[in-house]
């Protein structure tokens, strides 16, 4: 249990802007991870490993990219009690992303709605910042996210990942290519049939390379929207498997409004997350679930906000689960609770089929 509760620091997080309030908090945990002062928030870990995608991850639990762009704080959210943290997205050249303001907070829904536009500090200041964290030393999965610069046309963005996943690679236990965030021009537009194609032909092949230069096969997961229909999730799931995909993160947030229209906030421009995209999120699991088999690994992240959540995820098809949103309304014991809820289901196969 972290010795200061979450509940002190809350109104006063959320009285400054949102993303004020996150500058402050990254800032913080960067300054203090790795020193006496990180037993203000830790957690232990429950363990409940699970082999997936030929990673043993600790439990099942994971946070989930956005949060830490420039992978600053992987120790300090690592001693959160995740047993694996993915962080970016990075693209290849640093970027501001949109004009301020572009983070806002739903409290009565439990959300947040962003249009950062993947803001980071390109490719070369992540890969510093990885190399200095002790995360994976520990024996916890380190997942690195990549997108495309947003001056990049889309025609040319398989370059762009190709960049990112040569960058990379060396550093990470797996690997996510983003083609779903909605903040990006047209990002979503790759995950169209002709589009997916090529992006994830040429990414199969840049993998291959990387393997025998590296001698170690990284994992790659696919990251998609939960603003699909059912052929749309069909299409995706056929081209991950043609092209020897190792996974995929579903989902990213939603551009839907149904759950928060009249709230404040409500018609801004961005990805909204939280609550009102578990639904969405746990329906394009199940979908994938049924058009993949068993086996493949799924990462479910999406509007978990308690450890019910959570395990609706599991039951929904997924393997193992991401926490973003969550943590900043309800902190890190969410962490914990997730998982231990999550072991008490059982095995993978037992919880899925319950």
């Amino acid at each position: 249990m972290p010795l200061l509760p979450y509940s002190l620091a809350r109104p006063f997080l959320f009285g400054l802007d949102a993303e004020t309030a996150h500058e402050l908090t990254m800032h913080s945990l960067a300054r203090v991870q790795g020193t006496p002062l990180e037993w203000a928030y830790c957690s232990g870990m429950v363990d409940d490993p699970i082999e997936l995608a030929g990673l043993k991850f600790p439990n099942r639990v994971g946070l989930a990219a956005g949060l830490d762009k420039n992978a600053r704080c992987i120790d300090g959210l690592g001693a959160m009690g995740f047993g694996f943290v993915e962080v970016g997205t990075v693209t290849p050249l640093p970027q501001p992303g949109n004009p301020k303001p572009r983070m806002f907070r739903l409290p009565k829904a439990n959300a947040l709605i962003n249009r950062l536009g993947f803001n980071n500090d390109g490719l070369e200041a992540f890969v510093a910042n990885v190399k200095r964290s002790s995360f994976r030393k520990k024996g916890r999965i380190l997942g690195l996210n990549i997108g495309k610069n947003a001056a990049t046309p889309i025609e040319n963005a398989t370059s762009d990942y190709l960049v990112g996943l040569d960058g990379v690679y060396p550093h990470a236990d797996y690997v996510t290519v983003n083609i779903s965030s909605p903040n990006t021009s047209n990002l979503r537009s790759l995950q169209g049939d002709e589009a997916l194609e090529g992006l994830l032909g040429a990414i199969a092949q840049r993998r291959e390379t990387l393997a025998r230069q590296y001698g170690r096969k990284v994992p790659v997961f696919v990251k998609i929207a939960p603003d699909l229909d059912e052929a749309q999730v069909e299409v995706i799931a056929a081209a991950l498997k043609r092209h020897a995909m190792d996974g995929v993160v579903a989902t990213n947030t939603t551009i839907s409004r149904d759950a928060v229209k009249g709230l404040p906030h409500a018609g801004e421009a961005g990805g909204l997350s939280g609550s009102p995209v578990l639904e969405a999120s746990n329906r394009v699991i199940g979908l994938l679930r049924a058009a993949l088999g068993p086996k493949f690994p799924i990462i479910g992240v999406g509007g978990i906000m308690s450890a019910d959540d959570a395990v609706s995820k599991i039951r929904a098809g997924a393997d193992v689960v991401q926490i973003y949103t969550g943590l900043i309304y309800r902190g890190p014991d969410l962490v914990s609770q997730s998982a231990r809820a999550i072991k008490a289901m059982g095995p993978r196969g037992a919880a899925q089929k319950a």
